[in-house]
């Protein structure tokens, strides 16, 4: 799978690069993704509709709703430890976002998009540069932190306690 990462000021035109982009891999045979981070959902409007060209899928991003489903989801696979600890539940009218939920929403559709083998190319409307490059980065900072917290060595002593 091919994976192109647009990005670039507001107002410099990546949007239609990215839309122009995928449109040229669907129409010479590739099935395409184009993903967009962008809240205003300009690539939809650009490109006509989700299923407006055929392989090609454009999927806006929704963190706010994956969050919410993410986390309740979480609360049930975990049950048993939050009744271990007297936990209550948090409800779903409750939940709102934790920053940085956009960056790991983006992160997570273009793992998805890697395991789903449905799709030669993916395009990615992404933030400007910045915002870009730090939800990129997000991943290899989290293995940092957590080699700190969690040293193999001790990794392994509780593994054979």
């Amino acid at each position: 799978m091919r994976t192109l990462l647009v990005t670039g000021p507001g107002g410099s035109g990546r949007t239609t690069v990215a839309a122009g982009t995928a449109l040229t891999a669907a129409r010479a045979g590739h099935r395409v993704l184009v993903l967009s981070a962008d809240r205003a959902d300009t690539l939809g409007a650009v490109l006509g509709g989700p299923d407006a060209h055929p392989g090609l899928t454009a999927r806006h991003l929704a963190p706010d709703d994956r969050f919410r489903d993410d986390l309740l989801a979480l609360q049930e696979r975990a049950a048993g430890a939050l009744d271990l600890l007297g936990a209550d539940r948090l409800d779903g009218d409750e939940l709102t976002p934790l920053p940085g939920s956009e960056e790991l929403a983006l992160l997570r559709a273009l793992r998805d998009a890697a395991h789903d083998g449905t799709y030669d190319t993916v395009v990615v409307d992404l933030p400007a540069a910045p915002k870009a490059l730090a939800a990129l980065a997000l991943p290899e900072q989290l293995r940092r932190y957590l080699r700190r917290l969690l040293p193999p060595e001790r990794q392994a002593a509780r593994a054979l306690r």
